[in-house]
Parts: structure tokens; sequence; C-alpha cells
């Protein structure tokens, strides 16, 4: 049975927070025992995301579906799986606990609750890297969702945990966690001056895929 679309918009909203949270949370964990070698904090930091992603997926899956995302609840719309009339509220949400499990984390490592960060990510080949990470986060998503959602979970862990290492931006691949992160003046944080040029990656990524696989499902 369908959950009401209150339900589903908590399930989001918390889903989304917490992600965040143990995004930029586990930075500042890895930043503050790596003793300035940021591979070691790098590494933390993948490692927590990837986890916490196939968790909250299998968590929030079956009330909400998970998207955690707005670019998932954006393509979701467009192949009419989720009705517009729930994508804006989906991405609301998502953007709201986005910045929610934000403050959690500064507030949990003692820091003040929001500060804009001032960590440098521009130029053309770190927005280029968002467009890869996004295309191949939204591919991974639309070849394994028809093998249910526990192989979606780990799929899109995997994924992430990966991406974070082939890609120059470390692979936000996510509109909702690049607002958020960009009010966190810690190690996963992103100026917000550069938060435009990664929407537009993300989205522009996120749609490339998204057509690409109805083509190829048409092929099939």
């Amino acid at each position: 049975m369908k959950s009401s679309l209150p339900r589903r918009l908590v399930a989001e909203c918390l889903g989304t927070a917490f992600l965040v949270a143990a995004v930029v949370g586990s930075g500042i964990m890895g930043e503050r025992l790596a003793a300035g070698n940021v591979a070691i904090a790098l590494l933390a930091n993948t490692i927590a995301t990837g986890a916490a992603l196939v968790a909250l997926i299998l968590a929030f899956g079956p009330i909400s579906g998970a998207h955690l995302n707005p670019a998932v609840s954006l393509v979701e719309a467009i192949d009419r799986k989720l009705p517009w009339n729930e994508a804006l509220p989906y991405v609301l949400v998502q953007i709201v606990g986005g910045i929610c499990g934000a403050i959690a984390a500064h507030l949990m490592f003692g820091l003040p609750y929001i500060s804009l960060s001032q960590h440098i990510r521009s130029g053309p080949a770190i927005v280029f890297s968002e467009f890869i990470a996004t295309f191949g986060l939204l591919a991974v998503i639309r070849g394994s969702s028809q093998l249910g959602l526990k192989v979606v979970a780990f799929a899109v862990g995997a994924y992430i945990t990966a991406a974070y290492w082939f890609t120059a931006s470390t692979s936000f691949a996510n509109p909702a966690v690049t607002i958020a992160r960009s009010l966190s003046d810690t190690f996963s944080g992103i100026r917000p001056v550069d938060v435009p040029f990664f929407l537009l990656a993300q989205i522009s990524g996120a749609l490339a895929a998204t057509y690409l696989f109805r083509w190829l499902a048409r092929a099939a």
C-alpha cells in the first residue's frame, strides 16, 4: 500500500538530513583524525557516505522511494513515476532536510550551526566531473531498478563510493546535498558561488542519463 504524501515527504526530509549529516559529519571527523592527511580524510568521508546511502535507501525506500535527491525526483517525474504536483514538494523537503542535516552535523561537533563554505570547487574540469558523476548515478539507478530496492541500495552506495575517487569533484551528484554543503565551512563544503554551476551540471547529467536510457530501453 502506497504511503500518503505527508508520510513520504517526512521520509524524504529525514533521509536527506541523515545523508548530509553523514557526509558533513564524517568529513569533520575524518579531517580531525587524519592529522593533515587529505587522502585519509577523504577515505573516511567516502566510506561513511557510501554506507549511509545503502542504509538510508533500505530504510526509507519502502516509504518514499528514497530519492533523497532532487535530480532523482525530477527524472521520476519526467518518467511519470512521480506526479509533477508531488515532485516539487519532494524537492523542497529534500533541500530543507539537507540543510537540517548540515546543521545537525555542526552541532554534534560543537561548530556554529551554519558557516558559509570557503572551499573552492570551480573550473571546467570540476563542473564536468559533476555532470559525469550525476549521469553515472542516474544510469546506475535506472539500470538496477528492475532488480529491486535492495540491489539499488547497494548499487548506489557502491557507485558513490567509487565516484568520490574517480571524479575531480568528489561526486556530489545531488542538488540538495550541494546546497547544504555550501553552508558548511568544513572538509566537505563548497563555496556558495560555485553551487549554481554544480546544480546545472547535475541536472544536465540526470537528464542526459534519463533520455539515453529511454533510447536504450526502446532498442532492447
